[in-house]
């Protein structure tokens, strides 16, 4: 029986029965995923309506709790640690993180100043600095956890309108005769997490002047410089330049050396979005594509992406961290310590902060450099044999290079001609097929107006068998589709 009608917390005893139950229950999910449907079979409204509309005034039991959890919500969770899901980019939850998580929420640190967790502050800056070594990063770039990769280049936005515009922490942008219009600069294929941060940073969505892409779906040096050229000459101000290493929808990798050297002399901020290709920067055969992000001012990975840590944590690696805490340190009386130690809270918009490092130091010992690139190198094979097949079969083409593991392509039949609206109903009639199956989950893109299909492979349970599957039923509902 639940002991919740005291005063006190669940018994040591109450909670030792019920968390040895939810451990066994993770494991047996964990081991086999592939028992539910990837995408939860439910409709809008569904567990809403099974739930009651108050909480409760008497205690419940906590076995009644967790039988309800089964009953009611797993029908509708869509399953992203199961090995078929291949939508977006995958946020597997690996063992070792799931266990931190555990613990970090028996801990429930507050990290916001450094008396209040020296253990989570400092680990924050150790295993950061592992990962920043790791992607082959110098150490004058300084890290700080995030949540998401939205926030880490809200952050980044706003250092650099800390550093283009004089006073604006205190006078802030509107109605301010010097101050002309500012411009941020991406490519048309940069996340619209940088539209959202260009809008909450205050230059508003007009700023955001997006960059054609180039035949391989990339930021073009020439056109960005032509941009800038064109804006100072009409009185605007640039401000900072958003270069993408694995854009969203292809994972195309924008030429950051070259754009580095731009922004360098132009005096304009650099910020890297390497959220999801970053981490294969691990890779020898990969350590590329971060050439020239050590000139950047600012770069984030999300080790919740391809780093197998449970969702959320975005490291965010920032060359000038004196102009970010600049825009955002604010101590009142009451968080004033004697310390003279660094204090996470001076790092951003939030105070409090979560001891999201433990997770990424766990797994970083649990898996080992080598064990995690080895991870990351399967992904890439599994994502060049899928574009194998997909070259090689009469009916279908690639869309995009697949420098990573997320392959675009789509049904184009032969013996037919083929209008563009066609060729998008068809996808799209596929793409249903396949995500209706229960064993895959494949998502779409448009990439210069036509309807792709796009399948992202990072799980770490997916191994060939998922990918043939997944393969195996684009080509049976595109047969489907035809009879």
């Amino acid at each position: 029986m639940s002991t919740a009608a005291s005063l006190g917390d669940m018994s040591a005893d109450e909670f030792r029965a019920h968390g040895h139950a939810i451990v066994e229950w993770i494991a047996r999910y964990m081991e086999h995923p592939e028992r539910y449907p990837v995408l939860a079979r439910v409709a809008p409204g569904d567990i809403r309506r099974a739930l009651p509309a108050e909480a409760p005034d008497s205690p419940e039991p906590f076995d009644g709790i967790l039988a309800d959890f089964d009953r009611i919500l797993m029908p509708g969770m869509t399953h992203w640690n199961h090995p078929g899901f291949m939508a977006y980019f995958a946020t597997s939850a690996s063992g070792p993180g799931v266990l931190a998580e555990f613990l970090s929420a028996a801990l429930n640190q507050q990290a916001m100043l450094w008396r209040t967790s020296p253990s989570a502050t400092e680990l924050e800056a150790v295993a950061l600095g592992w990962l920043r070594r790791l992607l082959g990063l110098p150490d004058s770039f300084a890290g700080v956890i995030y949540d998401t990769a939205s926030m880490s280049s809200l952050h980044a936005l706003a250092a650099a309108r800390e550093a283009a515009v004089p006073h604006v922490r205190r006078l802030g942008l509107a109605g301010r005769a010097d101050v002309p219009r500012l411009r941020v600069y991406c490519s048309d294929q940069a996340h619209s997490s940088i539209d959202k941060g260009v809008i909450l940073a205050g230059f508003g969505h007009e700023a955001l002047r997006r960059i054609p892409c180039d035949a391989e779906f990339r930021l073009p040096p020439d056109a960005l410089g032509a941009a800038i050229a064109e804006d100072r000459s009409a009185g605007v101000l640039p401000v900072a330049v958003v270069a993408t290493v694995g854009t969203t929808s292809t994972t195309s990798v924008d030429p950051v050396a070259e754009v580095a050297g731009i922004c360098e002399a132009e005096g304009l901020w650099l910020h890297v979005d390497a959220a999801y290709a970053g981490a294969a920067a691990m890779l020898p055969e990969h350590a590329h594509i971060l050439a020239g992000a050590e000139r950047a001012d600012s770069l984030v990975v999300n080790p919740h992406k391809w780093l197998f840590t449970p969702f959320d944590l975005s490291a965010f690696f920032c060359r000038r961290m004196d102009v970010l805490r600049q825009a955002f340190s604010l101590v009142p009386e009451y968080l004033r310590t004697p310390e003279a130690a660094a204090n996470l809270m001076d790092t951003g918009v939030q105070l409090g902060r979560r001891f999201r490092a433990l997770k990424l130091w766990m797994l970083l010992r649990y898996f080992g450099a080598d064990g995690l690139r080895g991870r990351i190198r399967h992904h890439v094979g599994l994502g060049r044999q899928l574009a194998r097949w997909v070259d090689a079969h009469p009916d279908f083409e690639r869309l995009a290079p697949a420098p990573f593991s997320v392959v675009c392509f789509r049904a184009r039949p032969r013996g037919r001609e083929w209008s563009e609206a066609g060729l998008a109903r068809l996808n799209e009639a596929i793409l249903a097929r396949v995500n209706a199956s229960g064993e895959v989950f494949i998502s779409h893109t448009a990439l210069h107006g036509r309807f792709a299909l796009r399948a992202a492979i990072g799980n770490l349970q997916t191994t060939e068998r998922h990918v043939a599957r997944a393969w195996e039923l684009v080509q049976e509902a595109l047969d489907a589709e035809l009879a």
